[in-house]
């Protein structure tokens, strides 16, 4: 029973995805693309949660932290950039 919730919880996820890339790609403005591009990363540990259920390891415990990290840390790139125009402050003041 577990299994079949599992596997009904993926396809949600795959239809889901398949929306989330549309609208990265299509967004009509930079701020819908960011959001977007984290909403994709956090279906991707939705997934990889999943499969370690479905597999019923703990292996993939680390690479979910990994994904969230590089998912927090890119949002919060993209969003200094839609702020500033840059990532990296260049301007030192003394």
């Amino acid at each position: 029973m577990l299994n079949m919730s599992v596997y009904i919880a993926l396809v949600a996820f795959a239809i889901a995805m398949i929306g989330i890339v549309y609208r990265a790609i299509k967004g009509p403005s930079t701020a819908d693309r960011v959001v977007a591009l984290d909403s994709l990363g956090i279906s991707l540990i939705a997934v990889t949660a999943l499969f370690s259920i479905l597999l019923r390891s703990s292996v993939f415990l680390e690479v979910i932290l990994l994904l969230g990290i590089l998912a927090f840390i890119g949002t919060v790139a993209f969003s200094k950039y839609i702020e500033k125009g840059a990532i990296v402050d260049r301007d030192r003041h003394k």
